[in-house]
């Protein structure tokens, strides 16, 4: 048994930041239906290369355990099927631009005035309030005017991006936070009486709320000084040493938390005088002389062999780790131990491997079941298992240009 056994996603979303919502979602045991635009589906299914046999592996990265249905939402005898398949939902996962829904009479207040019982959540951009509430969002867009990217990169150099779409990525679980609230809530209500018993709500998630979450203690830092947080590197602007070192052959990084690791770190290098050391002494004196902390580290580290250096601090509990690439990080037994790494069958590009959920529960876990799905592979088993329809009458929708 799944935690989301018997609940039905009706996913309008594409790109990224609403299918890697109703991906948890999925992966907890929620039925997902992804209704996509016959012909075309997703705008992702067209990103590449690289691609696996004809399907995207962007695509293929956050859309496993779903159904496809195409659907072409402006033909009208597709509002049936929508009509059919909303009486059935309990959630419907959007993030068109604020407007797009309500104009096919598909926003969350007509949809909530016959089924009252849906938790509705929108992602966009900015919202669904404010003055901006109508432009368009992208991820790095998000970085960008979030703030994220002023604070990421080297110090005196040029701002950066993150190297994953993390605006996309977070907002899509800020999401699925918001809609498993609702879900307690309406189940609350449920329990207890109340008059919105059975109910659902508008969950409303923008992208800039999002990243400005991020933020946390670098927006604690505004607030508290007045002034502006800045590029650092690898740097963290409150702990010292925590940051990037060059071994004799390669990069690590050092985590020193407090005191007591620091003075471990110094003992390891051999070098126990850095403990006592009136400029190093505690976190605060550390933090205030970096540049002479680091000038008086990197040569001592520098001598190492980064496996053997990673080994004795990890040993004596000094927290560090080598820089790895995304292939060695992917080849970590730990991660195999952990089914972080899974095989899937599709039904086109053959074997292929998808990240495993994080999600690890007890009781009733969650789990990568199916592989993502080719465009409308879905199609004529949901017209035909769940609204009933006949093989003339599904014949008939793919000839009208309905579904496909």
């Amino acid at each position: 048994m799944s935690p989301l056994d018997d609940l039905l996603v009706l996913d309008f979303s594409r790109v990224l930041a609403g299918p890697y919502c109703t991906m948890q979602l999925a992966d907890l045991g929620a039925r997902v239906i992804k209704i996509e635009q016959p012909g075309r589906g997703d705008d992702t299914r067209a990103w590449g290369p690289p691609f696996v046999g004809a399907e995207s592996a962007y695509f293929l990265s956050v859309n496993r355990n779903k159904e496809s249905l195409a659907l072409d939402l402006k033909h009208p005898r597709a509002r049936p099927i929508v009509e059919a398949l909303l009486a059935r939902a309990d959630v419907v996962v959007e993030n068109f631009r604020p407007g797009t829904m309500a104009r096919l009479s598909l926003g969350y207040e007509e949809i909530a005035a016959r089924h009252p019982r849906i938790v509705y959540c929108s992602i966009s951009g900015f919202g669904q309030t404010g003055p901006r509430r109508a432009e368009a969002g992208y991820d790095a867009m998000m970085q960008a005017e979030g703030g994220l990217m002023s604070i990421t990169g080297a110090a005196g150099g040029p701002p950066f991006r993150l190297g994953v779409a993390i605006a996309d990525i977070a907002t899509g679980m800020f999401a699925v936070q918001g809609i498993l609230a609702a879900l307690f809530a309406r189940e609350r209500a449920s329990r207890e009486g109340s008059a919105q018993t059975g109910r659902g709500q508008h969950v409303d998630i923008a992208m800039l709320d999002a990243v400005t979450a991020l933020l946390t203690y670098q927006a604690s830092i505004a607030f508290a000084t007045g002034g502006t947080p800045t590029r650092m590197g690898n740097r963290h602007p409150s702990i010292a040493p925590y940051d990037t070192f060059a071994a004799a052959d390669g990069d690590f990084v050092l985590s020193v938390g407090n005191d007591d690791q620091f003075q471990r770190l110094s003992r390891v290098l051999g070098r126990p005088g850095l403990a006592t050391d009136p400029r190093f002494v505690s976190n605060a004196d550390r933090v205030m002389n970096y540049d002479a902390l680091r000038g008086e580290l990197s040569p001592s580290l520098a001598t190492w062999r980064r496996t053997d250096l990673v080994r004795a601090l990890t040993a004596a509990g000094v927290p560090s780790a080598a820089v790895r690439n995304v292939t060695e990080a992917l080849a970590d037994p730990q991660l195999a131990a952990r089914e972080m790494i899974l095989p899937l069958e599709h039904l086109t590009a053959g074997s292929i491997r998808v990240l495993g959920t994080p999600l690890k529960l007890s009781a009733t876990p969650a789990a990568v079941r199916t592989p993502p799905p080719s465009l409308g592979q879905h199609t004529t088993a949901i017209l035909r298992d769940d609204l009933g329809l006949s093989g003339v009458e599904i014949e008939a929708l793919q000839e009208s240009g309905a579904v496909g």
